[in-house]
């Protein structure tokens, strides 16, 4: 058993994030004992000068220039998790009050998330350079098109949000440390590679302290409670049914388009994923006279440790799957 923790020590980490988030949630809230919020900024950021190290400026170049990635994770950012609201809206009317069901709405407008998507990239070995790229494009993108699509899709007439926060956000999160890394590659990446077997626990060790953050902040704003058992089971069925078929779709199209297996890697984790930070903050912008703010958010804080957890899960498979093909490699 001992053996077997040791092998499977990120996803017992990530259990371990969820029982103390709910035993313990001042330890990891934001602002909190910990005061994680700031800690996992500075691990991304630090993620992030890692692969600026790593990565080669050809594989950047190979990265930005693969539209058909591109066009994969975009469209199904804003184009089929909007389409599910298109299809179903309906549904969600019938099921839940006006406000939930808004929050749906809003939930499947929302861009996906940077940090986590690039960390589960890197965690499951895929194409990072277009990890990063989509992750970074999709954000600034969410600022116009959210809004626009919530704005079409519901009666709410939404408000203008300033793309000047998330560019500088994006900048200071994601291009500076890569940049500085990129500028250190020749002196630190020996360093990087003789120590490579702490540099590459790094991003698992942010994603475990994404997930007590976001646990934690669940249990402080008290989502688990404030609704009813029906809703709240109602809410986390369809979010898991939703994110699994989001994601064989992805993997399906990625067959079809003939992507290698870095290429997939990057589309499930880039595809799949709504984010939470800057949904926040959008949110009490676009929805800044609603009453039933709380309402709102209830699906996207119920999806994002969802596909935080769920998406670990797969990132791990496809981390030991990659080890066994490259084994044979190595040993000759």
């Amino acid at each position: 058993m001992l053996a077997r923790l040791r092998q499977e020590w990120f996803l017992f980490g990530m259990v371990c994030a969820i029982v103390v988030s709910s035993v313990l949630p001042n330890l990891g809230k934001s602002d909190g004992w910990l005061h994680l919020d700031q800690l996992t900024q500075f691990g991304i950021a630090l993620i992030f000068f890692l692969h600026g190290i790593n990565l080669s400026p050809q594989k950047m170049r190979e990265g930005m220039s693969n539209w058909r990635l591109h066009l994969l994770i975009q469209v199904t950012t804003f184009a089929i998790y909007p389409l599910i609201w298109v299809v179903f809206s309906h549904g969600f009317n019938l099921l839940f009050p006006p406000a939930l069901a808004l929050g749906f709405c809003y939930l499947f407008a929302l861009p996906s998330t940077v940090s986590s998507s690039v960390a589960m990239t890197s965690l499951a070995k895929g194409n990072v350079p277009g990890a990063i790229f989509n992750a970074s494009f999709s954000s600034v993108l969410g600022v116009i098109l959210t809004p626009l699509i919530i704005e079409q899709f519901s009666t709410f007439s939404g408000q203008s949000i300033p793309i000047t926060n998330t560019i500088i956000s994006v900048t200071k999160i994601i291009l500076i440390p890569m940049i500085m890394g990129q500028l250190s590659r020749p002196l630190l990446l020996p360093i990087l590679k003789h120590y490579s077997n702490i540099t590459n626990k790094v991003d698992k060790w942010v994603i475990i302290s994404i997930v007590l953050n976001a646990f934690s902040d669940s249990v402080i704003e008290q989502i688990w409670s404030g609704f009813s058992i029906k809703q709240l089971f109602l809410s986390i069925v369809i979010c898991l049914i939703v994110l699994y078929s989001i994601t064989h779709f992805i993997k399906i199209m990625a067959h079809i388009f003939k992507f290698q297996i870095d290429d997939e890697i990057a589309s499930v984790f880039c595809g799949t994923k709504k984010t939470l930070a800057a949904g926040i903050p959008m949110a009490k912008i676009i929805f800044i006279a609603n009453p039933n703010l709380g309402m709102i958010l209830l699906p996207i804080m119920l999806y994002h440790p969802i596909q935080l957890f769920y998406c670990a899960v797969i990132a791990n498979k496809y981390e030991k799957r990659n080890s066994l093909q490259t084994k044979p490699a190595n040993i000759k």
